[in-house]
């Protein structure tokens, strides 16, 4: 399901009306503008802000200049997504460092917004920035929160202060010394959760803050909840002044209100947001990415980032070798299929490109199965048939399907497709650059 699938499908056919109508009156647009705010509102966005955003839109909107332009519905479109990126933003928010290390960094939230995993997401983060994060248990009530913590740890390669269940505050404390002595230049601290706000743990909190200097003091909250993390974060920011908000579960959110809400209601911004379930599915916020999303224009800067990421320059260069010299095999063919993986899969990638919301994929539209029958297939392949896939007959056929689990006839799919692939790549040859 694409990010704010709902609310991006509304406002695209709200705005592909004023598109097919030319020149626009103030009556028209105002219309629009109606229509606007409903979609808004059922995406779960708060009544003040909707209302807000509406008006400010509005004013920009029925102008002269807009009015009497040469295409004043796409005038239409770039006021809304300023007043989007506005809204939201207006820039990405980038964590405080502290002058003197280590960095603190208190992680709050109700149970079941993802907190504990948040923590070690964060430490992905941060080691890609090059720094030595420490990650704190301070979660003594929830049973097996340590134990949760050191897991996720382990998988971020990120080390665990931990004594048991001494009192938070103390243990914040002897954490920051501990970071002090060992070199750790930012410390992330877990802090115990509840099912709903108490005073008991506003207290913890605020003595945690006490002992240690916190740089920040970032607030999980779970976008699939709605107005309800509205409401959390204003709660939270109200007694701890949180310095930021960390919103999770956010690839399942099909409304967003939460993500337009938050902002404007706490003053406070979305630093992160957790895009799957995976360690690495971590992204910061950045309002006008988030903006060309929810108005299907795509996300192509995020898209880059993650190619960035998933191959290495030198690996790009020599995979462009391999196309032009026509020497592509199955075992290049496997490595990119990797590479998709390590970026999020087929369909996140989609999700980020121009338009993808007119495609009305639903979930399952895209077969990320497919991807490991094919890497199954492959495996099972001597190196020999990898390099020279003309030399597979049906006796090697018939053990490779054997190997991998498959029939015959998935083996003859997948070389039909490679060599459909090879024969795609053939037309770039001649060129300066291939256009990836």
């Amino acid at each position: 399901m694409a990010l704010f699938a709902s609310l991006s499908e509304r406002l695209n056919h709200i705005f592909s009306k004023l598109t097919k109508r030319g020149k626009l009156t103030e009556l028209e647009i105002r219309q629009a503008m109606r229509e606007v705010r409903i979609a808004l509102l059922e995406a779960d966005v708060n009544l003040k802000v909707a209302k807000n955003f509406i008006a400010e839109v509005s004013e920009k909107a029925v102008g002269q200049q807009v009015l009497q332009s040469l295409n004043p519905a796409q005038q239409v479109i770039k006021i809304v997504n300023e007043e989007l990126i506005a809204l939201m933003g207006p820039a990405n928010a980038k964590l405080e460092v502290s002058p003197k290390p280590p960095t603190v960094i208190m992680m709050c939230g109700l149970q079941g917004a993802g907190k504990t995993t948040m923590c070690a997401k964060l430490a992905v983060q941060l080691k890609k920035q090059g720094k030595k994060p420490l990650l704190v248990a301070c979660d003594i009530y929830r049973p097996a929160a340590i134990d949760q913590l050191k897991v996720v740890a382990a998988k971020a390669g990120a080390e665990v202060f931990e004594k048991g269940t001494q009192a938070p505050p103390k243990t914040a404390k002897q954490a920051v010394e501990y970071a002090l002595k060992m070199g750790f230049d930012t410390v992330v601290i877990d802090t115990a959760g509840r099912l709903h706000i108490d005073e008991k743990l506003m207290q913890e909190l605020e003595d945690i803050q006490k002992e240690v200097t916190v740089s920040e003091v970032l607030l999980t909250v779970d976008a699939m909840t709605g107005q309800d993390a509205v409401n959390v974060a204003e709660t939270f920011n109200a007694r701890l002044n949180i310095t930021g908000v960390i919103l999770t579960k956010l690839d399942g959110d099909t409304r967003g209100g939460a993500c337009l809400s938050i902002k404007a209601v706490t003053g406070k911004p979305i630093k992160f947001i957790g895009v799957g379930e995976k360690i690495t599915d971590l992204e910061p916020f950045y309002p006008d990415r988030m903006a060309s999303r929810i108005l299907g224009m795509g996300d192509v800067l995020s898209l880059i980032e993650k190619a960035q990421e998933a191959v290495t320059e030198q690996q790009a260069k020599e995979m462009e070798r391999k196309m032009r010299e026509n020497s592509f095999t199955l075992a290049d063919y496997l490595t990119q299929f990797e590479t998709l993986k390590k970026m999020g899969g087929a369909g996140a990638l989609l999700n980020m490109l121009p338009g993808a919301n007119k495609m009305k994929l639903k979930d399952g539209d895209i077969d990320e199965s497919k991807i490991e029958r094919i890497r199954a297939i492959i495996l099972s392949m001597t190196p020999k048939e990898r390099d020279n896939p003309q030399i597979i007959n049906s006796s090697r056929k018939r053990r490779i399907a054997l190997g991998s689990g498959t029939t015959v006839q998935d083996i003859n799919q997948l070389l039909k497709q490679f060599e459909q692939t090879k024969e795609m790549m053939k037309r770039f040859r001649g060129k300066k650059r291939l256009p990836f």
